[in-house]
């Protein structure tokens, strides 16, 4: 499925701070149907708190959200869980659990909150491996894979519950530069083949400038800019500029968030 130019995912204005540490301050954001969003920024500027409030972990101090037209912040709990059956999520690390195997990670949301049975369940399992690129590894542990792998596992693992929405938290930290166009080409190939929206945190411009139908800056607590790669490339925009060329001279005060 095509990008649409309809919203699924809309931040209007959402403030959030932690003690004296304002990480949100009005950000608003729209994130189009079938997309996939990148979202770049320093560390610790508020991205994968962004990720954290559309699946409702964390709520706003002000500001309204909505995910396919609903108002998550006017939900009751039971409503919540539903719409986070929404979204997978593949997180930094890929937070793959040691004692399991790769199969018991991948069907582990399945297993707890399906009806599926264990023959069924090891189809769908053995079938997200595959669309990974990794077949017949469900019996191994985590241990015993590269760290492109682990990555791999956790997308697995995201597909399984087959969701509308995917959310990547720094996808290619870690990884050396073939593994993470690996990894960029898998993100790509999975929007394109199942039609999902994808938002994906990173700091990479590479990965941002080769899977990004769209990048949105945050800049102290706001939006700063929403444009297409090439869009973002040619912004006239100092902070912009400084952040996608990763210099240290320039408006960002490198030191304030060190």
């Amino acid at each position: 499925m095509a990008a649409t130019g309809e919203p699924f995912i809309r931040f209007e204005n959402v403030s959030k701070k932690f003690g004296r540490q304002q990480v949100l301050d009005g950000a608003t954001l729209d994130i189009r149907r079938g997309e996939t969003l990148v979202i770049i920024g320093r560390s610790g500027c508020g991205k994968s708190v962004l990720l954290k409030h559309m699946i409702g972990l964390l709520k706003p101090d002000a500001g309204a959200i909505h995910v396919d037209d609903r108002d998550i912040l006017q939900m009751p709990d039971e409503e919540m869980v539903e719409v986070r059956k929404l979204f997978g999520m593949v997180f930094q690390g890929a937070a793959l659990f040691d004692s399991m195997t790769v199969a018991e990670n991948v069907g582990f949301a399945l297993a707890r909150y399906s009806d599926l049975t264990a023959e069924k369940l090891a189809e769908v399992v053995e079938e997200n491996l595959r669309a990974v690129g990794l077949p017949g590894v469900g019996a191994k542990k985590p241990a015993e894979l590269s760290g492109g792998m682990r990555k791999r596992v956790g997308l697995a693992r995201a597909l399984a519950t087959n969701p509308q929405v995917i959310l990547y938290d720094e996808p290619t930290t870690g990884l050396d530069p073939i593994m993470s166009d690996a990894i960029n080409d898998l993100i790509i190939e999975t929007g394109h083949r199942l039609g999902v929206t994808s938002v994906v945190v990173t700091h990479d411009m590479v990965s941002a400038y080769k899977i990004g139908s769209r990048i949105a800056m945050l800049y102290e607590g706001k939006v700063r800019m929403v444009g297409t790669p090439d869009e973002i490339r040619k912004s006239s925009d100092e902070v912009i500029q400084q952040f996608i060329a990763g210099r240290a001279k320039g408006p960002i005060d490198v030191m304030a968030k060190a």
